[in-house]
């Protein structure tokens, strides 16, 4: 009966031993790491009647939509197959072509409403005195921020985030708060020419 009890309590010990020895820890399927580069930030080309800072991990491209005006852009980040849609129209001081663009763009965002669990707007102040509505979505909505800003006259500027992938949104949520980021930067470096 000893040996019986000294072979169980070696295997015990044995297992305790090499159990304690690894750094194994285990993952849940289905998470990918997602490594977030630095942020750092260039001017917008002098080729367009506003002029920001942007991500240097994003390319400018013309804006796709079939309704497009030729400073419409696309920020778009490659390894996160993500697009800031940004729409500029000229207002001419014309209060009705402003009254116009702010209810387009609330317009736009309710859109979401449908499959959003939440909208949550907010009011930025740039450091230059512009003020920027912001709306973040929550939920499985296909933009998950978007903003607009205007200088009441001659300016007005709208944008949105999209990802061209079906990963879901809570998933995407460091990549989100990553382009959140620099999407406040853009919107903080903002200037009218």
């Amino acid at each position: 009966m000893n040996l019986f009890k000294s072979i169980i309590l070696s295997i015990v010990v044995s297992i305790l031993f090499l159990a304690c020895e690894s750094d194994y820890y285990p993952k849940p399927n289905g998470f990918n790491r997602i490594d977030l580069p630095k942020h750092e930030y260039i001017a917008l080309p002098d080729s367009f009647p506003y002029s920001f800072e942007y991500s240097t991990h994003a390319k400018i491209l013309p804006d796709s939509i079939y309704i497009k005006d030729r400073y419409w852009i696309a920020l778009f980040y490659p390894e996160f197959v993500a697009e800031v849609h940004i729409t500029y129209k000229s207002l001419n001081n014309n209060r009705d072509s402003l009254r116009s663009n702010i209810e387009d763009s609330y317009k736009l965002t309710s859109k979401h409403q449908i499959k959003a669990s939440s909208i949550q707007e907010t009011i930025l102040m740039t450091p230059s005195g512009k003020k920027v509505s912001l709306a973040e979505l929550k939920g499985d909505v296909p933009s998950q921020f978007q903003f607009y800003t205007t200088d009441s006259t001659e300016h007005f500027l709208r944008g949105a985030l999209y990802f061209r992938t079906a990963t879901e949104n809570d998933s995407l949520a460091p990549v989100i708060e990553y382009v959140k980021k620099d999407i406040i930067h853009s919107l903080n470096t903002l200037e009218w020419d």
